[in-house]
């Protein structure tokens, strides 16, 4: 029971702490930043080594290994993202009232920090690229269709836009969320993510796999499924920023210009 359970408590662990340390560092001096992201560009050059090093054995220690060095890599995007030294060449709140060239605008916003995603993506296949160690590989296309996917929905329109998580130096991007009650893309999203969760499990339960298989499942699934989770907080009367308020308590709150219909 303790190797189903503990690879789930691990992901839920590393998934609320790392937001927060990423949080907290962003609400700190832009003065920091330097040393943020460099400590941080450290970690995630060692992390490419990490899966290199473990990607020939699909193995339990492996299967952690690998999970955890993809979450560094992801962290890497996003701390580079939100202290803004990788964002997009338009760095101005969003002058379009709707259509196609919201849309243009929006992705120019972050454009640099999206193809950046891209390379990180192919360097991870790249080094994994027929291994018998997939975790690392799989960790990271969750974490990017998923956060994908929340965008889209900010794009479209949500009830929550988490302005709060958005640092002083980028309170622009908001500009570019629509507050709705709902969209058509949030179900669909939700629903697809949902259907590949539960493909997961079954694998889970199947009598054949083994403990390395299981604990990579696991670690991967318990990860969609927090991305799953934050799609659900984009609409309930929730607050989000709740899970964090340890690595947000030196905030000063913001004022966006989400567009609202």
């Amino acid at each position: 029971m303790l190797n189903l359970i503990f690879p789930v408590l691990f992901a839920i662990f590393v998934w609320w702490f790392s937001t927060g340390v990423v949080l907290l560092l962003n609400g700190m001096s832009r003065t920091t930043f330097r040393w943020s992201v460099s400590i941080s560009t450290l970690l995630a050059l060692t992390a490419l080594y990490g899966l290199s090093h473990t990607a020939a054995t699909l193995s339990v220690v492996n299967a952690y290994c690998a999970f955890t060095c993809a979450l560094l890599v992801w962290g890497w995007h996003e701390l580079t993202f939100l202290t803004g030294w990788l964002t997009g060449p338009r760095q101005t709140a969003c002058t379009a009232p709707s259509g196609w060239p919201r849309f243009t605008q929006a992705v120019a916003a972050i454009l640099w920090h999206e193809l950046g995603i891209l390379v990180g993506g192919a360097l991870i296949a790249a080094i994994t690229w027929n291994a018998a160690n997939q975790v690392g590989l799989w960790t990271f296309l969750v974490l990017w269709v998923m956060r994908t996917s929340a965008k889209l929905n900010l794009f479209f329109g949500v009830r929550n836009l988490s302005e709060e998580f958005l640092p002083a130096h980028l309170v622009y991007m908001g500009s570019y969320f629509k507050r709705r009650p709902m969209n058509a893309f949030l179900p669909v999203s939700i629903i697809l993510a949902t259907l590949v969760l539960v493909s997961m499990g079954l694998r889970v339960m199947n009598i054949d796999t083994n403990a390395a298989e299981t604990a990579g499942l696991l670690l991967v699934g318990s990860m969609l499924a927090m991305a799953i989770l934050e799609h659900f907080l984009l609409v309930l009367p929730l607050p989000s920023t709740a899970l964090w308020r340890w690595a947000m308590r030196n905030r000063t709150p913001l004022v966006t210009s989400g567009a609202a219909d």
